[in-house]
């Protein structure tokens, strides 16, 4: 089994390193072809782990490799944690490459980076396995800085672009925000533990939460030791996830093409955080402050991040602010302790939303790239197999049974409105508002691409068609698991699929109680049809459509009416402009003060010129000494003697 382990680990990066070393020589067909099929010998072995593990009952695999440091009495290692879930994001992520992958044969064709993008989305592969793979938080953190390394170099991928290198940085800061939180929750384990193992630390929570252990902060303020670790770490899941108020970076990284929306998006980088918080239950359980500051900003993020969804017009945008959104839905499930529904949905959010970004991808080829959405129009008929694919996604997205995202979903907002966390209430209306958001900016999105009025423009070279196979391919693969995804994985995600992968306190489960509320799909979906939620996604649905293709002046009308609220939206809340002005401005201020008061002033005309004058000045002094006079030379010698004399009796 180790064997196959490390196959599925370093297979994608052995296609990584062929296709950007040997990228000329081999050629475009030979960089898709070796990294297809290596990310493709990855997932099937992935599968074989998941049948072993799964259906045939393997144990639990928690073992090193090789040990990398003895450090006063700390091994840092190198090893695998292969259990439930494991497996279950080694299925998710080898899946959803593999995809991206065929996917940007027709996609990137007339690319001139085409073998240096291949190259790239098998390294993202390789860093987003070592994350889900490592069994302690030293690998987790070789992962978590891998990701975000390359997801820096492919939304900047068209390095020419001036937006695309500012998205990338824009990410890379934010990420880097983060992961200063993420590093110090890891220092702090390894303080308070004094080890970096899952297993040791986990072994030692609920003695170390007993002792209460208080973190003098300053004056007289001290903070729990749990509390303060997992608000730490959950500072680096934000940056990954796109959370409030780390979530800036993220609609950006649209500046990439789209097959890396899509990685990005469903399977890699942004599920790392909601990923950590599964796998570290056993700490997070223990810190109620930790679970509430969760709950309350992934309900937020689900709610407000949604609305900015409906006033987008690029096509890539707006599929990145309901990923922003559903991320907030997964984030705020781990909150309330039910962590298997954040990965229920985790699931089949990257099956819809995966599906979503490459049926934009195949519009936005059709249109010969153009993104937005006010240019088109009508697309249904000229491609029916894109509009069905997106119709799927569209459906799963807005939580519509019985598609995949109906049940994760709306089991989520079931979760909440169980819970007594404090926030609690709160979270649960974002969430529950937040079924209306998603339905009207999805579906404002479908229709003005494949319905209303057509505004294709009409200086377009060619005819809009259908995309090619290798394109279509991916497109029906994804289709299927976000039809019924949803309805397979129900049961597990309510029965402990996970098993002793995750840890939930007795007080804390929710999940359990759901289970004996719903005891299959049939009667979830039954009992749906007298929720609010439903009704709420309905009617977005309605409206969307009665304001988009019956009387499409509406919205002008509304915006009009309503143009400070607009504004509000176009502008993101200003929450950027306020970034750039308190955080970009005052590093501006410091490094302008810095660069004046520190460089010019101390270095240069302290210490540079002014030690050059001070030197100037000296010799100019004992240059009129040196008068040649035998009488000035006694009475200098005269007053020095008077002066020691002097210092002599007032010493006495």
């Amino acid at each position: 089994m180790t064997e196959i382990l490390l196959i599925i680990l370093l297979a994608p990066l052995l296609g990584a390193l062929i296709a950007g070393i040997l990228g000329k020589k081999i050629g475009c067909a030979g960089s898709h072809w070796v990294t297809i099929v290596l990310v493709a010998l990855s997932f099937f072995l992935s599968c074989y782990v998941f049948w072993k593990i799964v259906f045939q009952g393997q144990p639990v695999l928690n073992f090193d490799l090789y040990h990398w440091a003895l450090l006063d009495k700390v091994d840092f290692s190198f090893g695998f944690l292969i259990d439930r879930l494991t497996v279950f994001m080694m299925i998710i992520v080898t899946f959803v490459s593999l995809m991206v992958h065929i996917y940007s044969i027709g996609y990137m064709t007339e690319d001139p980076g085409y073998q240096r993008f291949f190259s790239y989305i098998s390294g993202f592969t390789f860093a987003m396995l070592s994350l889900v793979m490592a069994n302690n938080f030293l690998i987790l953190f070789f992962g978590w800085e891998g990701v975000g390394l390359v997801s820096y170099l492919l939304i900047g991928f068209w390095f020419s672009k001036e937006t695309a290198n500012y998205a990338a940085l824009k990410a890379f800061i934010a990420n880097r925000v983060g992961d200063l939180g993420f590093l110090l929750g890891i220092a702090g384990v390894l303080l308070y533990f004094g080890s970096l193992d899952y297993a040791h630390v986990f072994n030692q929570m609920p003695q170390f939460a007993g002792t209460n252990t208080q973190v003098h902060i300053f004056g007289h303020i001290y903070w729990n030791a749990i509390s303060l670790i997992c608000l730490l770490l959950f500072a680096g899941a934000a940056g990954k996830s796109a959370q409030i108020p780390l979530h800036i970076w993220l609609e950006g990284s649209m500046e990439g093409p789209t097959p890396i929306s899509a990685l990005i998006h469903a399977a890699t980088m942004v599920t790392a955080g909601v990923f950590m918080m599964a796998r570290l239950s056993p700490m997070f359980e223990y810190s109620s402050a930790a679970l509430s500051t969760v709950l309350v900003l992934g309900a937020a993020t689900a709610f407000f991040m949604g609305v900015l969804g409906i006033v987008q017009n690029d096509i890539k945008r707006v599929i990145a602010y309901s990923t922003l959104s559903q991320l907030g839905y997964m984030m705020a499930a781990t909150g309330v302790s039910a962590y298997s529904l954040g990965m229920f949905h985790l699931m089949t959010h990257a099956a819809f939303k995966a599906l979503l970004f490459l049926a934009a991808g195949s519009v936005i080829v059709a249109m010969h790239h153009e993104q937005d959405i006010r240019k088109m129009g009508r697309l249904g008929r000229r491609m029916p197999l894109t509009y069905i694919c997106m119709l799927i996604g569209a459906l799963a997205l807005s939580a519509i049974p019985p598609f995949s995202g109906f049940y994760s979903k709306d089991l989520i907002i079931e979760a909440i409105g169980l819970s007594s966390l404090p926030g609690a209430g709160f979270a649960y209306w974002m969430v529950v508002g937040g079924a209306f958001v998603t339905a009207v900016y999805t579906f404002r999105m479908f229709f003005l691409v494949f319905h209303g009025q057509n505004n294709v423009p009409s200086d377009i070279d060619h005819p809009v068609k259908e995309s090619p196979f290798s394109i279509l391919l991916p497109l029906v693969l994804l289709a299927i698991p976000a039809v019924l995804m949803g309805f397979v994985f129900f049961e597990p995600a309510l029965n402990h699929f996970f098993q002793n992968a995750i840890f939930v306190l007795p007080q804390h489960d929710l999940v359990t109680q759901l289970s004996q509320k719903y005891a299959s799909p049939w009667d979830f979906m039954i009992h749906s049809f007298h929720t609010v939620p439903f009704y709420l996604a309905v009617s977005g649905i309605v409206i969307t459509w009665f304001c988009y293709v019956i009387c499409p002046k509406i919205p002008a009308w509304i915006s009009g009416k309503l143009n400070w609220l607009h504004q509000c939206l176009i502008k993101k809340y200003w929450i950027d402009d306020a970034y750039d002005l308190v955080l970009g401005g005052g590093v501006r201020l410091l490094a302008s003060f810095s660069w004046k008061i520190g460089d010019l002033l101390i270095l240069d005309q302290g210490l540079v010129h002014g030690s050059a004058k001070l030197v100037r000045w000296t010799g100019g002094v004992l240059r009129r000494m040196q008068t040649g006079f035998l009488f000035h030379y006694a009475l200098i010698m005269i007053v020095g003697v008077f002066l020691l004399l002097g210092w002599f009796f007032i010493k006495i």
